[in-house]
């Protein structure tokens, strides 16, 4: 239903809002996909409390754009930055394929009727994790020579439909909408001209999308789950643009001006204020209007509840019964192989000789699974200047990624057996409050796609982590039928589970077990791998391990 938020500015707001951390997100082995920098020096988990405000002008607006904190968010400090996390939950169904969708909020308005502002309140109130701010201006058209002469004299109109690039805008926007991995040009607005990097974001309950034209495009409103126009006075714009091009963009008053003139004033005339009829709400004032905005975060919780999905109780109960599927590749139990199941099974063991034996399982292990990698032939010389008939590696490389802390162990004998792998990480624990597998942090080498994954977790239970991890890697454009997922334990219901949903994942481990019990741990299983392997206590209320227990 269309309606407008025309409210007194005066109006208080009484409900209570998080104080959000939001997350920056990179990819790559220097970039993480997280969020704010730090010099800590070690890696740890904490409680971090924030204090809870109300929505009020005195917020100071946000950096953009992907995730946010609760109220009591984990804390994950590295020697390059500090982590505040806050889990994002499946996205998917037991098939493996994408459920729930992105609940994309389009934002419209004139040139600084301030859409970023309005954005920026949305996400400090929404409360919810895994936030991504997408703006239009990321999208301006590559200029050509003719036309970057033309934009340093202030004669290029950049607010027409020409000068936006909508095919590459609407198929990142589709596929962020779908929960995939998106790259996002950054635009040059002294140089005109787009940079070299491009931003990596992945990931995301909630999409808000903004620009001038935002509504311009019949591709994009089929995008748009709910249409916002921002209604701001012109001259008010004017001044806002003024002080932007000038002091942010190193553009003289004159040419600012006479830009507006020319182009601005009459393309919002033209192209932008006509769009306000597709709107769903409107907003006067922008980030003024605190009684428009909690209307808005409303009717996005009630959307976000509509749209939940439960996946571990649908796997513990799923594929009961059913013969072991052709993609497990069971370890052979040789005498050698079940003598240290014996040592490391026993509850009695000491640390060190767990530790001992669990890496030279972990290194037969790897050994066993680089054996389905596919080879070609090859003819080398040997230094006797003989032709030798070999083997090599048929693909581009191989990468690593270990879901945290427990898969984490595993890193080394990989490193021991493969020269130069590359490496990544993700965190998946379990939400106590819904006891759903909820993704907190990741981070993957650039250029996947190509790539064989080893993908690795100490035991596997229901097999949720190991397919929130798969979901992910696909996510990221990596083939399912090069993820290996390696394991020195697994459950027939884990096994099922990454089986059904993943028929072509390759699943290795070095031992199955039949039954997991009322708490999803393994039976007779091994404990908690990870707590055995570090030596650490149990988790504490707040934190729930998946180490060596994958629910």
């Amino acid at each position: 239903m269309r309606f407008r938020a025309f409210a007194a500015q005066n109006m208080a707001m009484t409900t209570s809002q998080n104080d959000v951390q939001v997350q920056q997100k990179e990819e790559g082995e220097e970039d993480d996909q997280s969020m704010t920098r730090s010099d800590s020096g070690e890696d740890s988990l904490d409680g971090l409390m924030r204090p809870r405000c109300p929505l009020t002008p005195s917020l100071s607006p946000r950096k953009r754009t992907t995730s946010q904190s609760k109220t009591e968010p984990p804390l994950l400090r590295t020697n390059k930055r500090t982590i505040y996390t806050a889990g994002r939950p499946p996205w998917y169904n037991v098939t493996g394929t994408t459920f729930k969708e992105a609940f994309v909020i389009g934002l419209c308005g004139g040139s600084a009727s301030g859409k970023t502002t309005v954005a920026n309140k949305i996400i400090e109130a929404l409360d919810v994790p895994w936030v991504v701010l997408l703006s239009m201006d990321s999208f301006y058209k590559v200029l050509s020579k003719e036309e970057q002469e033309l934009a340093a004299r202030n004669e290029y109109n950049f607010d027409h439909p020409d000068a936006f690039d909508f095919e590459l805008l609407v198929t990142v926007l589709r596929k962020l909408k779908k929960g995939k991995s998106i790259k996002v040009p950054v635009y040059d607005f002294t140089t005109h001209n787009r940079r070299k990097e491009w931003k990596t974001v992945y990931g995301a309950n909630v999409v808000i999308f903004e620009g001038i034209l935002a509504f311009a495009n019949k591709e994009l409103l089929k995008l748009l789950d709910m249409k916002v126009f921002v209604d701001t006075d012109s001259d008010i714009r004017l001044v806002r643009r003024l002080k932007r091009d000038i002091t942010d963009r190193g553009r003289d008053i004159t040419g600012v001006i006479k830009q507006y003139n020319k182009f601005v004033k009459p393309a919002f005339e033209q192209y932008i204020e006509p769009t306000v009829q597709v709107a769903d709400i409107v907003v006067p004032r922008g980030g003024e209007n605190f009684v428009a905005l909690d209307l808005i975060v409303q009717h996005v919780h009630s959307q976000l509840e509509k749209r939940e999905i439960t996946v571990r109780s649908a796997l513990a109960s799923a594929h009961q019964g059913q013969p072991l599927p052709k993609t497990l590749s069971l370890m052979e139990s040789t005498p050698q192989v079940r003598g240290m199941h014996t040592i490391i099974r026993n509850k009695e063991t000491s640390r060190d000789e767990f530790i001992f034996y669990s890496k030279r399982l972990m290194r037969l292990l790897i050994e066993h699974a680089l054996s389905f990698l596919p080879l070609k032939p090859v003819s080398i010389e040997t230094p006797q200047g003989t032709v030798y008939e070999g083997k090599r590696l048929s693909g581009k490389r191989i990468t690593g990624v270990s879901i945290l802390r427990a898969g984490e162990t595993m890193e080394q004998a990989l490193m021991a057996v493969c020269k130069d792998i590359r490496l990544g990480k993700i965190l998946i624990q379990t939400n106590h409050d819904t006891g759903e597998p909820e993704l907190h942090y990741l981070r993957l080498p650039k250029d996947l796609s190509e790539d064989y994954v080893i993908l690795m977790d100490s035991t596997v239970s229901t097999g949720a982590a190991a397919l929130m991890a798969v979901r992910v890697l696909l996510d990221h454009d990596v083939q399912e039928d090069r993820i290996f997922l390696l394991s020195l334990l697994m459950a027939e219901m884990g096994v099922h589970s990454v089986a059904y949903a993943f028929p072509k994942v390759r699943i290795i481990t070095t031992a199955v077990d039949k039954n997991v019990n009322d708490e999803f741990h393994i039976i007779p299983g091994i404990g908690n791998f990870g707590d055995r392997y570090f030596g650490t206590d149990a988790p504490s209320d707040w934190y729930e391990s998946d180490d060596g227990m994958d629910y």
